[in-house]
C-alpha cells in the first residue's frame, strides 16, 4: 500500500479514480506524471500524545499556531497548509452527530457565516472505515473568500475516546493558478491517511 505510493501504476490508478483518465493521452502529460510521482513520496507523521497519524508532503514544514494541535505549511506558499485540531466532545462516535452530508452542511453553514466568505459549496461528502472500523467522515468543499481568494478544502473527521479529531487541508485554487491534478492526488492521499494511531 504505502510502498506503492511512488509507482507509476499507483499514480495512474489514482488519476482514473479522481477523473483524470485522459491524463495518459500524450507524452507531455506523462512527463507531468513523473513529477507527480515525486510529490507522492509523502512522510508519515504520528502524534503519540493525541493518538493520530497522517501522511504529509515533504515540502510542508511544521509551524506553531495557537489553537492547532499540529500545523504544516507549504514552504513556498504558507497559505497552503495541513492542520489537525483535537478537542474533547461528548460523543462516542461521529455517527451520533449525523451523516457525512449533515456534517458537511454544518461546515458550509459555518463558512458562510464568516464575514470574509463570498461563496462556499460542498463538492462531496462520504464515510470510510478507519483503523478498527472507526467511522471517518471525509469532505471536499470550495470557498471563495476576500482573504486569499478561492480555496479548495479537504476535511476528515473522526471521534475516538471522547475526542474529536479534525483534519483540514487548505490549498489555493484561484483561476490564474488552479489546483493541478498531481497536487490534488497528493492531497487526497494525505486526506485518506488520517487515522487513529496504532497503540503499542
Amino acid at each position: 500500500m504505502l510502498s506503492d505510493l511512488g509507482s507509476t501504476q499507483h499514480v495512474r490508478n489514482l488519476w482514473m479514480i479522481t477523473g483524470y483518465g485522459d491524463f495518459w493521452s500524450n507524452s507531455a502529460s506523462r512527463r507531468t506524471a513523473i513529477l507527480a510521482e515525486e510529490e507522492l513520496k509523502l512522510e508519515r507523521y504520528t502524534d503519540p500524545e493525541q493518538g493520530f497519524t497522517l501522511l504529509k508532503p515533504p515540502s510542508y514544514a511544521k509551524v506553531e499556531k495557537a489553537g492547532a494541535t499540529v500545523l504544516f505549511e507549504e514552504m513556498k506558499k504558507t497559505s497552503n497548509n495541513v492542520g489537525v485540531v483535537v478537542s474533547p466532545v461528548r460523543l462516542s462516535t461521529l455517527t451520533e452527530f449525523g451523516t457525512p452530508e449533515f456534517v458537511a452542511d454544518k461546515l458550509i453553514q459555518a463558512e458562510k457565516r464568516k464575514e470574509s466568505t463570498k461563496e462556499a459549496e460542498v463538492i462531496w461528502a462520504k464515510e470510510r472505515s478507519g483503523r478498527g472500523g472507526l467511522p471517518v467522515y471525509e469532505f471536499e468543499y470550495r470557498v471563495d473568500s476576500t482573504r486569499g481568494g478561492i480555496k479548495r478544502i479537504f476535511t476528515a473527521a473522526f471521534v475516538s475516546s471522547k475526542k474529536l479529531y479534525l483534519l483540514n487541508i487548505v490549498h489555493s485554487d484561484n483561476p490564474e493558478n488552479p489546483l493541478d491534478g498531481g497536487t490534488r492526488v497528493m492531497l487526497e492521499e494525505v486526506l485518506h491517511s488520517f487515522d487513529i494511531a496504532t497503540v503499542t
